[in-house]
Order: C-alpha cells, then structure tokens, then sequence
C-alpha cells in the first residue's frame, strides 16, 4: 500500500437559560442534559477548557493545563485538566462535534494530547484502561480536524520530511490507540478542514494555488486517496455549506498572490466554480445564507495608508466582506484590525467577532489602544475595537447568553455582547466584577459542552 503505511510517516441553536432554584439547560450541543449531570472532577454542567501552559501550583512550579470554566456562571473551577508528560506547552485546542473528545496541541515536542472531556483527563485506549500516549507529528501543525465519530483526526504538517519530495504531510491520527495511522505526502500543508459527514478533507498549502481533496474512505488502500483542484489564487481556508460544496477562500495578494476571492468548490466532482472577489480573505464564518470574510490586503501602492477615513494611529487595515451565499455577491463591507486573521465566532445576538495575530498594536499612553480583536455589529453595521493589545488566539461564544470568551495576549476577556465590552457583573464574590481571573499564559479557548 502506498498510501496510509507506516513506512510513509513523515505527519465548532438557540438556548434557553433558565434559572431559578436549580439550572437545565436545553440546546442543540447540550443534548438535554440537566444540572444533575457533572463531570469528574469539576461537577459542572456547561463548561469551556482553557489551555494554559503556566499555571502557577503554589509551591513555586507551574503545570501545563488546561483549567475549567463555568459558563453558566463564569467562575473558575478549581478542578483542571492535568497534561503533566503528554502536552508540555498546551495551546491550540480541536473538539469532536459530538463533545466527545478535545485535541490538545504542544508546539513544544510538537504532540497532540487526546482529552476525555466526561473524564476531564487524558482519554483511555479503546476497551482498555490504559492512558493513550501523546501523539508525536514531525513537525508543528496549525490546523486538526476531527472526523463526526472522533475516532480519527487529521493534522497539517507543512514540514513534514516526505521521502524523495518536498516537505508536507496530513497526518491521520487514530484517536483509539493514540497513533499516527498514515501520512498523506501534500507538500507545504498548512491548513486542514473536513466535510459534516467526514468523508472529504480539503487541505491548502502554502505557495499554492491548488486545494488537495483526500477521499478519506481512500486512506490505507492502494488507490490515491488525493485529487487536486486547480484554479484558485492561493487558497488558505474552506467552509462548507453541506458535504458536497464549500466555499473556499483565496488569499491573494496577502499570501503572495493576484487577486482575494471566495471560490465555490463542488467536493464530489473536484471542480471550482464562480469566484466573487474581496478585498482580502484568509477566515471566514458561514451564519444562515451570509458568508463574512475577513483578511488584511497589503498597500497598494506600498506606503498607502488603508485605514484612511479610520479614527485610528494604524497605518495599516483589514477588511470584512459580507456576502449574501444565495447571489455570490459582496453585500456589505467594514474596515477591521490588521493581522492574518484566522479566529470568528458569532454571538446569539449576532455580535462577530474576529481575532487575529501578528496585527499593528496601538498603545498611546491616554489615547488609542488597540490589538488584533475586532467586533462588528452584524444588525445594525459597525465595529467596535476593543481597547486591548496583542493576538487573539481564542474566541467562543457562549449558548443561550449574550457573553463571549475571548483569550487575547495571554488573558481571558468575557465580553457581554449587548455592550461590545467587557463584561461587569455585581454580587459573585467567586469572580471579579464579572471577569474570570487565571494565571498563566493562556492561548485558546473551547465550550465541551
């Protein structure tokens, strides 16, 4: 077998909060579950994982973990989820679509650590009681996806050493065993998103314009799972609208191409269709029949200030496109922080929010602040720049309230969405006005339940 060998391995409803003397809750992700169901060790209901390489012990050490949050209440656990010798450095975090399990990914030692999210521990082997052991890539991934069954998950691995070609390589991680189960050579394999039904993986590569559809279903026989579609301008994301088409997002000029547009790909037949041009594309969110696009087109010519007519000391902007799936047309546009944006979430009252790294910080002393996080008002059109500093590398809404978590330069920032502010409650002596202090260096942040 060619492929799928060991010999080749190189490497996201409407929710009703009801409170009075006890919770439920009641959501499509909750599936019903009242508040006399807890997980070990926390005993919480509706939590979020927050990864944390540097948690303070006490004694003077620091534990890689990831701590729990209560959404309902916004108070942390005292319990955490302990990665001691499986993730020595917690940061970028995946959860199966069933809740079932969260990937947790180390640069440091580049492994991925499988997560019971019941348990709040490091998974079991299947049928068995022995711990699963970190997977290992050859090299740093910025991208996993997990299949529907979280039975296995799919790892872009841009440097994966590939024998007798370039470097890059999706690993197939086995969630049962905690191995690598095959490597498929893509060269400069960067980003990884896999269809609702788990039968298509599309991947994008850096210095490309060609998506590489693998045939999941392929993987481990002597067939090429791999089939490569041409056409784009430096693809870097997709988004499907069911299994078979995806809206697919071409970088351009901000990756080193001509032009930024959103592709529509049919998955079944390989093929690429209409391209509706943007300003800029390298994330996006699909909310109904709108589509919103957010990238950072460099200056044209260099030295032009795109954020002119912008109440900002930046020099340089990002754009956000809207647009309307059913005519493929841009509805709507708004100026946004700069960055390689790769973070969006929606809240319940229709609040985006959109992060980004390696943005133009604005510190003025008595004046301007601003980072990498941006808030567009998706009702009634405007942003709001929050006045914090540095990436933001996590952002969850929360079901059922109108509160999202954000985890920007290493904090935790609870945002109430009615005011596009952080959040300030009175009276809850176990969290500070309304914020969730942790120590540490956090980087992401997932609602498990």
């Amino acid at each position: 077998m060619l492929f799928g060998v060991p010999g080749l391995k190189r490497i996201f409803v409407s929710i009703f909060v009801l409170l009075a003397a006890s919770v439920s809750i009641i959501s499509c992700g909750y599936s019903g579950k009242s508040s006399r169901t807890t997980h070990k060790p926390s005993g919480l209901p509706f939590r979020v994982f927050i990864s944390n390489p540097l948690f303070p012990t006490g004694t003077g050490t620091n534990l890689p973990v990831l701590n729990i949050v209560d959404a309902l209440r916004d108070v942390l656990s005292t319990s955490v989820v302990s990665l001691i010798g499986d993730s020595p450095q917690p940061g970028l975090m995946a959860v199966s679509s069933n809740l079932k399990f969260t990937l947790v990914y180390s640069p440091t030692g580049n492994s991925v650590t499988v997560v019971d999210n019941t348990s709040e521990s490091v998974a079991t082997a299947a049928g068995s009681t022995s711990v699963l052991p970190a997977i290992v890539l050859p090299g740093f991934t910025e991208s996993i996806a997990i299949n529907p069954a979280a039975t296995t998950a799919y790892a872009a691995v841009p440097t994966a050493p590939v024998l007798g070609q370039a470097p890059g390589a999706v690993e197939v991680l086995n969630l049962q065993n905690g191995s690598i189960a095959a490597s498929i050579p893509v060269p400069g394999a960067h980003f990884v998103v896999s269809s609702p039904d788990g039968n298509h993986v599309l991947v994008f590569s850096d210095n490309s314009d060609t998506v590489t559809v693998i045939a999941t279903i392929l993987i481990g026989t002597s067939t090429d799972p791999r089939s490569f579609v041409t056409g784009f301008d430096r693809p870097v994301w997709g988004i499907f609208t069911g299994s078979g088409t995806a809206f697919v997002l071409n970088c351009g000029p901000q990756c080193r191409g001509k032009a930024a547009g959103v592709s529509v790909l049919d998955v079944g037949t390989s093929t690429a269709t209409s391209t509706t041009p943007v300003s800029a594309a390298t994330y996006g969110l699909l909310n109904g029949s709108t589509l919103y696009v957010a990238g950072t087109a460099p200056p044209n010519p260099p030295g032009t200030n795109t954020c002119a007519g912008t109440p900002t000391a930046a020099t340089i902007c990002g754009t956000l496109s809207v647009i309307d799936t059913g005519s493929m047309t841009v509805t709507g546009s708004a100026v946004i922080t700069n960055g390689y944006h790769d973070r969006m979430d929606i809240s319940q009252n229709g609040q985006l929010f959109i992060g980004a790294h390696s943005c133009t910080n604005i510190n003025i002393p008595g004046g301007e602040v601003r980072g990498c996080l941006s808030i567009f008002n998706t009702n009634s059109p405007g942003v709001v720049i929050p006045p914090s500093t540095g990436d933001a590398t996590g952002i969850q809404q929360i079901p059922g309230r109108d509160i999202v978590y954000v985890v920007q330069n290493g904090a935790l920032g609870i945002y109430d969405t009615t005011t596009d502010k952080l959040q300030v409650t009175q009276g809850n002596p176990q969290n500070n006005n309304g914020q969730v202090g942790i120590v540490g260096q956090l980087f992401d942040v997932k609602l498990v339940d």
